[in-house]
């Protein structure tokens, strides 16, 4: 080989070195992107493919909360979890749950679309997960918090001007239910001890409802399990493996539908030639 063939070489292998930076570079800066935007991010270097979705601060709904408050807006996360649904490589959920609670409509609306999903989802409870965020945090298929974190339960409440009607009060209360409902549905609290922890009035001086830390959470029935980050991948990736055994065993079992093709008939009777 000759110098000059050499040196070629010597470039393309640096320009494509080059590009593959290059590559490296924007793929992580759309991730970065993606954290700051939305508070999600895809990992992609792992075992499985998941998608790891947080859920902090305070949950916007229908009104737009004050600009110095750590808001998940609901509008943002909805499309997000359309989309990991249907996207055939995202394998699984992880949700990271550290929410003081938030517009109760709004978080049914995400838990309800959460517990829909056919995907392998997992629940991380970190710092707290509050009022609606108890839901949240039951609606996957796995839910786990850390020893340190802590999670309220207490009946709706409302602030502003209330019309003091029956009917007020009537709408709190089947408001109340729908939640009893969802929660007492995914997880293996019964909804008469779930009502009783609301409607505590020995705990909370200026409220009324309980705080149960992460033992506590898990012994009532609320919560799955104890775990941190790595547990809870470890947990996500277990179940994408059994998910993709299960599918590959359904479609072996689904018979293969195929149109045999058959020979045209002529009509006319063939006659051998001795």
């Amino acid at each position: 080989m000759s110098n000059k063939d050499h040196n070629e070489d010597q470039k393309d292998y640096i320009k494509r070195d080059e590009e593959n930076e290059k590559d490296k570079t924007d793929k992580n800066e759309k991730q970065t992107d993606q954290i700051i935007d939305t508070g999600s991010v895809i990992t992609g270097n792992g075992k499985h493919l998941i998608h790891c979705l947080t859920i902090i601060g305070q949950i916007e709904g229908h009104y737009i909360l004050p600009s110095q408050n750590k808001t998940t807006k609901y509008e943002h996360v909805i499309p997000q979890l359309v989309a990991i649904e249907e996207e055939p490589t995202i394998d699984g959920l992880l949700i990271i749950l550290n929410t003081v609670g938030g517009d109760v409509e709004a978080g049914l609306a995400l838990a309800e679309l959460v517990a829909g999903m056919k995907k392998p989802t997992v629940s991380l409870v970190l710092g707290g997960g509050h009022s609606i965020g108890v839901p949240l945090a039951v609606a996957a298929k796995h839910s786990f918090i850390a020893p340190s974190a802590t999670m309220t339960i207490h009946p709706v409440r409302m602030n502003g001007m209330l019309l003091g009607v029956p009917q007020t009060l009537e709408y709190f209360q089947r408001m109340q239910e729908r939640i009893t409902r969802f929660v007492t549905q995914n997880s293996r609290i019964s909804p008469e001890r779930f009502h009783e922890l609301s409607m505590n009035t020995q705990e909370l001086v200026m409220d009324v409802g309980t705080v149960l830390d992460g033992n506590e959470a898990v012994n009532e029935g609320l919560i799955d399990s104890l775990g941190s980050l790595s547990t809870a991948i470890d947990c996500l990736y277990e179940m994408i493996d059994k998910d993709k055994v299960q599918r590959k065993k359904s479609e072996a079992k689904t018979p293969k539908t195929g149109v045999k093709k058959t020979e045209p008939k002529t009509g006319r009777n063939t006659v051998k030639r001795t």
